[in-house]
């Protein structure tokens, strides 16, 4: 994003817009920490502000401020087409092409609405007038403050974007660990608890708050962690019948692909979702190092996003998912074996 692409920006913010933020479906901490952190932010120059996800979201995100307002396009479509037809201006963030909105997909490409993408994941489309995209950021939220900070406007930013926008930093980076994390990071992380942002308490409430049985549902998944030594890999399965058997609820599983990435000498970690209600296997993928997942996902199972975390999907059964991915993986010796 060019100094004069902010420029015009700052124009078109200067007077009352409707306003729509969208984000990817099956929203995780950063999805719903930008949305969230950007409306807060935009509500502040009295713009008709509206965050709309394609689902819903898991519930150790649900104490977020403004969460309340938020949309879910699958429950309230009508309204929610409404909306996106008659806005002046769409903020897509976290993904970067429409298709990651699920059934908004349509509606999105045909809206007459002026779109700002801001996004750090890999191969962006370019559907957007204003494009800031940059696959070096640990996460979107840090992009949204980037922006507000290019904006000139680092001084608004109060209690609730500020919680907003640690919330995708800190999952996105696995809580300061990932290789994404930088000085700046840990900058921005700082400014963000000076605004009011109280990290242990957000800490806990995405990460130590768990249902009975989301930890019974994590112990079947250890269960079926499998191994594949020579070629440095793990994966991990869980059928419909296991997921509903421990009650599932969406964010359940979140996190739980990288229990394989912390066995040693592991380097690629998977883990297979079986979703009978959309016909697909729903695919997460990890990895250390160099080894990407971005073009492992891309390549085999119509996915996609970092060198380090992707997801992907599998129209196959969840065994012959399973088939496909351990077929594939002797291609990759090189790759999982190099030092």
């Amino acid at each position: 994003m060019t100094p004069q692409d902010i420029i015009k920006i700052k124009q078109l913010l200067a007077a009352p817009k409707q306003i729509v933020i969208v984000t990817h479906k099956n929203p995780d901490g950063d999805a719903m920490g930008s949305t969230l952190g950007l409306y807060h932010y935009l509500k502040k120059y009295n713009h008709q502000t509206t965050v709309i996800t394609p689902n819903e979201f898991p519930d150790f995100l649900k104490w977020m401020p403004g969460e309340n307002s938020i949309l879910k396009y699958d429950s309230e479509t009508n309204v929610c087409n409404e909306l996106i037809n008659s806005a002046d201006i769409i903020f897509t963030l976290d993904f970067n092409e429409f298709h990651r909105t699920g059934h908004m997909e349509k509606v999105l490409e045909h809206s007459k609405a002026l779109k700002i993408l801001i996004d750090h994941h890999q191969a962006p489309g370019s559907y957007a007038q204003y494009a800031f995209s940059d696959v070096t950021m640990s996460s979107t939220c840090e992009m949204v403050y980037h922006f507000i900070d290019m904006l000139g406007d680092i001084g608004v930013i109060d209690v609730d974007i500020a919680t907003c926008l640690y919330v995708g930093i800190m999952t996105d980076t696995g809580s300061f660990r990932f290789p994404c994390t930088t000085s700046a990071t840990h900058k921005i992380i700082a400014n963000l608890i000076d605004k009011g942002a109280n990290n242990a308490k957000i800490h806990n409430d995405v990460y130590d708050t768990n249902s009975y049985e989301r930890l019974q549902l994590l112990g079947c998944a250890l269960t079926n962690l499998k191994v594949i030594p020579e070629l440095r890999t793990a994966y991990i399965s869980l059928s419909q019948e296991e997921l509903n058997k421990y009650n599932y609820k969406k964010g359940d599983t979140e996190g739980v692909v990288n229990y394989g990435l912390s066995l040693e000498n592991i380097i690629f970690a998977v883990i297979f979702i079986e979703d009978k209600q959309e016909g697909i296997i729903k695919i997460s993928l990890r990895s250390k190092g160099n080894f990407s997942v971005n073009d492992f996902s891309r390549a085999h199972f119509h996915g996609g996003g970092h060198i380090n975390a992707a997801g992907g999907r599998s129209d196959l059964s969840l065994d012959d998912t399973i088939k496909k991915f351990i077929s594939i993986l002797p291609a990759y010796s090189n790759a999982l074996n190099y030092e």
